[in-house]
This record gives C-alpha cells, sequence and structure tokens, in this order.
C-alpha cells in the first residue's frame, strides 16, 4: 500500500520532504529534508492522491496531517508534489468560471475575509494595517516603509491637490484615507462593507483629529449616488477582485459616473497570468475561492482594460506590481510565522492554518508568476483636453 501510494505521489527525486506514518514509519524524499509532513491516520494519504495544492491545504487545515518547517518551504514543497500530480494527470482544475455575486452575497464573501478580527491582523500588517501590495522602489525597505511608499505612489500618480475631493472604494483601516488627508490636504469619502474595518477607520480617524477631512462609510460603492456630488479623485485598492468577471463593466461605469471631467482614477488590483482560464494552475484556486476569497474572480489585465475602456474610462498607465507583491507576502508570512502563538489565542486551530498556508502560498504564486498585480491609472475617455489632466510625461509619478 505505501509502495502505490509513494508511487503515486511522483515527486522530484530532490524534493526536501520526509513523510512519517502514523506507525512512526518515514521516508525521506530528498536527501536534506527541510519539511516534515505526519499523517496522522491511513485516510489521510488520500489527500495526497493527487496532491494538488487544494487537496494538501484541505487535509492542513483540517487537521487530517500535520507539517513541520519553514513556511515558504512548505509551500515549496507543496508546489513540487502538485507538479507531479499535474503532470500525471495532464490537466488543471479551473475555478473563475462565471460565478453570481450580488450585494448581499458580496457582503458575507467580505465579511468572510475581513471580519476575523482586528487584532488578527494586525500581528502581521504593519502599523498603519495596509492590507495591500506594498512599494518597494529599492527592493530593500521595510515593510513599513514600503506600504507608506505605496500609498504616496498612489496618491502621486492621481495627481492629488489641495482641496480635492477622494473617494476611496474599498478603504480598509483607513490608511490611504488619512495619508491623503494628513499630506495631501484632501477631503476624502472611504467606502468599506467590513464592519470591523470600518469601526477601526472611524477610530483612527477621530483619533487622528481627522474628522472633518475624512468620512469613513459602511456603504457599498453601487449605493453612492453621482448626484450627490462627484469626485476630482477616485482610487481602488486591492477591491474589485470581489467584484466578479460579469460585473467589470459595471464597476468601471460606476468610477466614470462618480468621476468629475479632468479628474483620475487608479485602480490596484490581483490579475490572472491566464487569459484562457482566469484561474492558478495546481489547486491554488480552488483552496482560496473555498476558504478565503469566497466568490473571488480574477480577470486577465487584457480583460480589466477592455472593461474600462468600454465603460468610458481611458488607461494611461499600466504598472505591474508582481515582484512587490511577493515581497509585501513574503513579509507577512514572516511575520505570522513570528506571532504564530498570539496568532492562534485569536482564532482556532483551522483558521489560523488556512492563514499560514494562504499568506505563504500567495507569496509563492506571486513569484511564480502564476498570478500578478497591476496599477491601471485612467481619466475618463473623449477628445477634449480637458479630460486628461496628466503631463506629457510619466516622470511626475516619480
Amino acid at each position: 500500500m505505501l509502495s502505490r501510494f509513494l508511487a503515486g505521489l511522483q515527486p522530484a527525486a530532490d524534493t526536501p520532504l520526509r513523510l512519517r506514518l502514523w506507525n512512526d514509519v518515514e521516508h525521506d524524499f530528498g536527501p536534506d529534508p527541510r519539511v516534515t509532513v505526519a499523517l496522522n491516520a491511513p485516510s489521510a494519504m488520500r489527500y495526497f492522491l493527487p496532491p494538488s495544492l487544494d487537496n494538501l491545504a484541505e487535509g492542513y487545515v483540517n487537521g487530517h496531517f500535520d507539517v513541520q518547517g519553514l513556511a515558504q518551504d512548505i509551500i515549496g514543497v507543496a508546489a513540487q508534489l502538485a507538479h507531479g500530480g499535474a503532470v500525471a494527470k495532464n490537466r488543471f482544475g479551473r475555478l473563475f468560471t462565471a460565478l453570481h455575486h450580488d450585494r448581499k452575497k458580496d457582503a458575507r464573501a467580505i465579511a468572510h475575509h475581513y471580519d476575523v478580527s482586528n487584532e488578527f491582523y494586525a500581528l502581521w500588517l504593519d502599523p498603519a494595517m495596509v492590507y495591500s501590495c506594498a512599494y518597494f522602489p529599492r527592493a530593500s525597505e521595510s515593510l513599513q516603509t514600503a506600504q507608506q511608499a505605496k500609498l504616496d505612489h498612489v496618491l502621486t500618480k492621481i495627481m492629488l491637490q489641495p482641496g480635492e475631493r477622494l473617494l476611496d472604494i474599498g478603504c480598509g483601516w483607513g490608511a490611504l484615507a488619512m495619508r491623503a488627508a494628513q499630506q495631501f490636504g484632501a477631503r476624502v469619502v472611504g467606502v468599506t462593507l467590513s464592519k470591523n474595518q470600518f469601526e477601526l477607520a472611524r477610530a483612527r480617524v477621530a483619533q487622528a483629529g481627522l474628522a472633518d477631512r475624512v468620512d469613513i462609510r459602511l456603504q457599498d460603492y453601487r449605493d453612492l449616488n453621482p448626484g450627490d456630488g462627484q469626485f476630482d479623485k477616485i482610487t481602488s485598492i486591492g477591491m474589485f477582485e470581489h467584484v466578479g468577471l460579469k460585473h467589470l463593466s459595471e464597476y468601471f461605469g460606476a468610477i466614470h459616473a462618480l468621476l468629475k471631467d479632468g479628474g483620475l482614477a487608479l485602480n490596484h488590483g490581483i490579475t490572472s497570468t491566464d487569459p484562457g482560464s482566469g484561474t492558478a494552475p495546481l489547486g491554488a484556486a480552488q483552496f482560496i475561492e473555498k476558504y478565503v476569497f469566497p466568490n473571488g474572480e480574477l480577470p486577465h489585465i487584457s480583460l480589466a482594460l477592455h472593461d474600462m475602456q468600454a465603460a468610458g474610462l481611458e488607461s494611461l498607465d499600466v504598472e505591474c506590481l508582481r515582484r512587490h507583491y511577493a515581497r509585501t507576502l513574503e513579509m507577512w508570512s514572516a511575520n505570522y510565522e513570528l506571532h504564530a502563538d498570539a496568532a492562534r489565542r485569536l482564532v482556532d486551530e483551522t483558521t489560523f492554518r488556512v492563514w499560514r498556508i494562504y499568506l505563504a502560498g500567495c507569496a509563492h504564486a506571486f513569484a511564480q508568476n502564476w498570478i500578478s498585480i497591476y496599477q491601471v491609472l485612467a481619466c475618463k475617455a473623449g477628445s477634449g483636453a480637458a479630460l486628461n489632466p496628466t503631463p506629457w510625461s510619466r516622470a511626475y509619478m516619480y
């Protein structure tokens, strides 16, 4: 039985994995095993047949086997096993097809991911609690410095000026809204569907003395009324992944309606690198859909640009930040490992394992170019010179 099981895994000969069975029998796949998988019972073997990333993650987070080693080594070994399984079956799973989105379902999905607890996120995020890709101009910055650099990079790209009205869609815990008011002199409306984020963001705004300039709302962006006043600038950071492929035109259409003529909008979001399937390979997407981002859908950058144009927005600048997000996630994962005991006190064991494997796994996914992330700067499309306020050179961004 063990021989058939091991043959079915088909890992590379140098995989740094030690397999420990329920009766303490051990089998090393490589000469220097850095990861040990301990199966708790014979039934745990089913999660390795085939060893796709979703099967492996499913078995781990539900306690059917334990894993010892550094998070990044664990993900690397899992990817090697999953690749062997994929080669054997000569096919990948597909997840992101046509998921149904509505307001109640979107709100539940946001709550599932973001309302774990503010204390939980604070363990591994930077002090400003920016839960999106950081920006590393020299590749050597600390997480805190890189997150502030990201906020300033975004606000500089949109040419935010004192007194301008900024809308931040999916404002999180309010870091960008506060930075825009404090350092750029803007008046900001931030909207989120997360009750936890809303409450803490409001408290932080009040504590910073910015309540007269920053309005944080527990509100769906679709409920904003252009008749109540358009915005000079609009940002959306790490939110459009939740919109749904069929609703991208509606989403960008709302941005168009809320943006003043001569205004600028910036969309910062994760994208698929596979223009055909719109998913991550080796079963990674299935795990993320089930445990982390219910109803999440990743468009290819080409689809995002297409639907922006269809909604009347002209793409002025497109910047890939894939390497930056890989580094960001590596730092989040390292922080999570460092504060593992504290995290276990805040959440149950299954949730702890989900986030451990999710952060390390996403770092691997971005590093391997399985998924990517882009910032797209846009203005209203048209022939009028007044619609595009940017200089002829992009030098102003730097």
